[in-house]
């Protein structure tokens, strides 16, 4: 079987190569990375349990001609795959190339989704700015005093849009390769440290007490300074949101095959029925508070997809009036990842 390795090794998309049972009896790398599994001698409708795939391998072996169908697999992230599937030979053994499509339809839904979401959130800046202009063509168009004030009121909202536009960047940039695994090494320790150094400005600004614990060699697969923004994101908001508390501490420990990174307030907490929403894109637990100190509403969207690119999770704890928990767990580094 080394030259059928040999051969899928060869090619740009994932392949499989299946016995006339339907077991296969080889795979490339690009194969595993997809499916997220080690595939030989796993039966191929038990990997990929759609009827569309298993349609298409009963029709090539009656018919003898090649099929091609489109997968939508429910991994996390979900990937589109196109399946082609071709007999090799006479006993029966077929070849399933499988292309990624994934960035494809990334891409037309960023645009669809840029377009919807900057056209909603843009509305309410673009309004103020625009009543600003027309009220220093016309009344305050004398009055020194008032421009002042309104300059200042355009630049906050000018501001505003340019956080907005440059996190909606960030998420589009994401999700279009939230697919791929980044395979770098990353000590979240050394992450954390390097997030507590940047926000000690914002700490000590709104009075909090932040600190770091955990020991070095906490090393994920990983791209750093994604990392970085996940950390920052998620301090930023205990600093903003969970001050009333007077401290935030931060914790990076390795449990049971994972590095667990979370971020602890003591502040007034979030109702229960608001958590599972919380990552949603613009979901906000006070929308007038959140615009108040700057927030875009997409800081814990792009958590979540990060956190997903790198295979983790996130989780949310809180009670109101006792503050609020956010874990992210990431698996420890393994070399070949």
């Amino acid at each position: 079987m080394s030259s059928a390795n040999e051969f899928l090794a060869a090619l740009p998309d994932g392949g499989l190569v299946l016995a006339s049972d339907g077991s296969i009896t080889a795979a490339n790398a690009h194969a595993k990375d997809m499916l997220q599994l080690r595939l030989t001698g796993l039966s191929a409708f038990n990997v990929i349990r759609l009827p569309a795939f298993s349609e298409a391998v009963e029709k090539c072996a009656r018919e003898g001609s090649a099929q091609t169908v489109e997968l939508e697999i429910h991994s996390r992230p979900p990937r589109l795959l196109e399946a082609h599937v071709a007999l090799l030979g006479q006993d029966g053994s077929m070849l399933v190339v499988l292309r990624d499509l994934t960035r494809e339809q990334q891409i037309e839904r960023m645009r669809s989704d840029f377009v919807a979401n900057a056209s909603h959130e843009m509305r309410t800046p673009l309004t103020a700015i625009l009543g600003t202009i027309e009220t220093l063509q016309g009344p305050a168009r004398d009055d020194p005093k008032a421009r002042d004030r309104f300059f200042s009121t355009m630049l906050t909202q000018a501001r505003r849009m340019k956080r907005l536009v440059d996190d909606l960047l960030t998420l589009s940039r994401i999700e279009l390769n939230e697919h791929v695994r980044p395979g770098g090494r990353v000590d979240l320790a050394d992450v954390a440290r390097q997030a507590r150094s940047n926000l000690l400005g914002l700490a000590k600004e709104v009075a909090v007490d932040l600190t770091v614990a955990g020991a070095d060699g906490a090393i994920v697969a990983g791209d750093a300074d994604e990392l970085l923004q996940v950390a920052q994101n998620l301090i930023e908001n205990a600093l903003k949101y969970g001050n009333g508390g007077g401290k935030v501490e931060v914790k990076c420990e390795t449990r049971g095959g994972k590095v667990v990174f979370s971020v602890r307030d003591w502040g007034k907490g979030i109702a229960e029925i608001h958590l599972p929403r919380l990552t949603e894109r613009f979901y906000r637990v006070s929308t007038q508070e959140s615009r108040a100190r700057g927030g875009t509403g997409l800081g814990l969207a792009i958590v979540k997809h990060i956190v997903s690119r790198h295979r983790g999770s996130l989780a949310i704890e809180s009670r109101e009036g006792q503050g609020s928990t956010f874990s992210v767990s990431i698996p420890v580094y393994t070399s070949g990842i």
